[in-house]
């Protein structure tokens, strides 16, 4: 008989915290992963327990006397209707076999990942892109996700060889000031965003303790949402961070495979990045990570690894864009990452991964003026608008031909593809 696992869907963040903690401590072994598709809740993290155990938590929980939204068995999404009879006839017996476990709901081992990675078929590709469509809509909707970025500064002190605005790249620096940052959240606040993106450089002058009295003056003022994207951090900064308001983390691992990691990477250390994204999931953050496509040396078999990480991570969001080369950098003469594989990741990593938030990436935008379009058929359901003020925006040059994407370009994405635009969303 198969053990059954059930999934704790907590009041918020905090409370969730509070019952993982008290779980653990009475021996009950716990993880966090996203919510199941049927709690209809966006950005959030549900504990996953044992079935042997259920009865025993639920009682800890009513002792301690703490509410909770709902228990979810956690079960299979199936799937109808990706075979049909006629299909037999132009695709492999390994591809129907994958489709059989995508409608069944069933694990995927790094071989199949690798073949729905590989397959040159058009008739598989398009199986593909159409399996990662439908379960898009099972798990998070009908809706493309809109999300304002300000990059508030280009300083780092790393030496990323992929990245335009490493330490040692000679360009224009720049660094916002609160009052300029706080302009920016009150403008997307009043156009009813949900959810703000705080990107930078790993920058000295923008330390924990300013980063975190800016949190809590945007959550003061403001009900949305922040993700910060602003590096490596040790575990009490990220503490600090969240007990200030912050909801999400964005920390890319950008490659699973060591050696590649240390490649793009020549200051940079593995084992702290997946330390510093377990630390992220311990805290509760909405935890994102990433990777990029295209970098020098990377197989299909890196990315297979990368989109297994993501799914036996728990990770909630999952930043998927082609590399693209940056001026002055070591890498600066390398091609481009392919659209085509970073279309087909982003779908199959849909289908492995299922209810998580997929950006369709500026990266590809900047390649491919279609490709974001492509992107939401593909399995994604979120579009980045840099809200950067115009004086900074063209300096946050983390590679080249950067495309600025703004909300004309949202609804033009909404219209191309019958998503919706949001209804929280005031244009």
């Amino acid at each position: 008989m198969k053990e059954k696992f059930y999934l704790i869907l907590a009041q918020n963040s905090a409370q969730m915290l509070l019952i993982n903690k008290l779980l653990k401590k009475e021996g009950i072994q716990t993880d966090l992963v996203p919510a199941p598709p049927e709690s209809g809740t966006v950005c959030a993290v549900a504990i996953k327990v044992n079935g042997d155990y259920l009865e025993k938590s639920k009682s800890l929980i009513t002792k301690n006397k703490i509410e909770i939204i709902n228990i979810y068995e956690d079960k299979k999404m199936k799937l109808q209707g990706l075979i049909d009879k006629k299909l037999g006839l132009s695709v492999t017996k390994t591809f129907l076999n994958i489709l059989k476990k995508i409608e069944n709901g069933e694990n995927f081992l790094e071989e199949e990942i690798i073949y729905l990675l590989s397959t040159k078929n058009k008739k598989e590709i398009d199986g593909i892109y159409a399996a990662a469509d439908k379960i898009r809509k099972e798990t998070v909707g009908n809706v493309i996700e809109i999300r304002g970025a300000i990059e508030f500064s280009n300083y780092c002190r790393k030496k990323c060889k992929y990245c335009g605005i490493n330490s040692q790249n000679k360009i224009k620096r720049y660094r916002m000031n609160e009052k300029e940052i706080m302009e920016v959240v009150k403008y997307l606040d009043k156009i009813g965003m949900r959810t703000i993106i705080l990107q930078s450089g790993e920058d000295y002058g923008w330390g924990i303790r300013r980063l975190t009295e800016l949190v809590k003056n945007i959550k003061e003022k403001t009900r949305m949402r922040i993700t910060l994207s602003v590096g490596e951090k040790s575990f009490k900064d990220y503490k600090n961070l969240k007990k200030a308001g912050a909801d999400n983390f964005l920390l890319k691992i950008e490659t699973t495979n060591r050696k590649l990691f240390e490649l793009i990477h020549p200051d940079g250390n593995f084992d702290l990045r997946l330390k510093c994204s377990k630390w992220l999931k311990e805290l509760g953050y909405i935890n994102g990570s990433g990777n990029i496509i295209g970098i020098p040396d990377q197989t299909i078999q890196d990315i297979a690894n990368d989109i297994l990480y993501f799914k036996e991570m728990g990770i909630n969001m999952i930043g998927i864009g082609p590399f693209i080369p940056a001026r002055g950098t070591p890498f600066e003469n390398i091609p481009h990452g392919d659209v085509n594989l970073t279309l087909r990741t982003i779908a199959v990593t849909r289908i492995v991964c299922k209810k998580v938030y997929i950006p369709s990436t500026t990266a590809l935008a900047s390649l491919d003026k279609h490709a974001q379009v492509q992107a939401l058929k593909a399995g994604a359901n979120t579009i980045m608008l840099i809200s950067t003020p115009e004086k900074y925006k063209s300096d946050y040059k983390i590679y080249n031909n950067k495309n600025m994407i703004d909300i004309d370009a949202a609804i033009y994405a909404s219209e191309k593809t019958g998503i919706q635009l949001p209804a929280y969303l005031k244009v």
